[in-house]
């Protein structure tokens, strides 16, 4: 099963607060997790695929696009909520997990069939962000195969842990995947790479208004 938490989109990408109000971050947080969510609907191969969230937005997000929901009432992060989505998933008897974020806005289909041809009979797949430090995806088989712990510094965390299993593990270099959208670099990355991504259409209108890169040369 494909797992995407989400927070609450209201307070979300605080590491953007000083080019962006929260409205924005907020639009471009609804934007981003519209961007992943299509792609995933219309991937062919696309396994069971649910949104781990309690935001409103999401939901009505997963019911447009005919996702499951897997109620996130606590809201405890996104390694919380992955440890409750990864224990529901065991109680299924779901034969793996495939955990991405919400703020990946170019993320392709291709790129999760090569996730999923990858994949060992038993063991990992492992998607690095664009720097090396995060995880933007990663793929268990058994669901449960070793605990995830997000954050800035995720990835070698993850890399150990999935070696210590004695399973294979395989790493692979996405650059759709790569490009998480947490710093104003990541926003001028959008601007500039192909593609027209609601979250692209979105960022390049607030470059033409001038509010976008006037506000990322005075936080530069």
């Amino acid at each position: 099963m494909i797992l995407i938490p989400i927070k609450t989109s209201a307070a979300a990408k605080q590491r953007l607060a000083a080019v962006l109000d929260q409205p924005a971050r907020t639009e471009l947080a609804q934007a981003m997790l519209h961007d992943v969510v299509a792609t995933l609907a219309a991937w062919p191969r696309r396994p069971a695929c649910a949104l781990v969230t309690g935001d409103l937005f999401a939901i009505e997000l997963a019911r447009q696009y005919d996702l499951e929901i897997i109620p996130d009432r606590t809201n405890p992060g996104e390694t919380g909520a992955i440890e409750m989505a990864t224990r529901v998933c065991v109680v299924r008897g779901s034969d793996s997990t495939l955990v991405v974020p919400a703020d990946i806005p170019l993320i392709q289909a291709s790129e999760l069939d090569q996730i999923l041809a990858y994949a060992p009979a038993e063991g990992s797949v492992l998607a690095p962000a664009a720097d090396g430090r995060g995880t933007n995806a990663a793929f268990r088989r058994p669901a449960n195969l070793f605990p995830l712990r997000f954050g800035n510094d995720s990835f070698k965390p993850h890399l150990a842990a999935a070696q210590a299993t004695g399973k294979t593990c395989i790493v692979l270099q996405l650059p759709g995947i790569a490009l998480d959208v947490d710093n104003p670099e990541d926003l001028q990355q959008l601007l500039t790479h192909p593609g027209e991504t609601r979250t692209q259409s979105l960022v390049r209108q607030w470059a033409r208004d001038g509010r976008l890169l006037e506000k990322t040369s005075e936080a530069s």
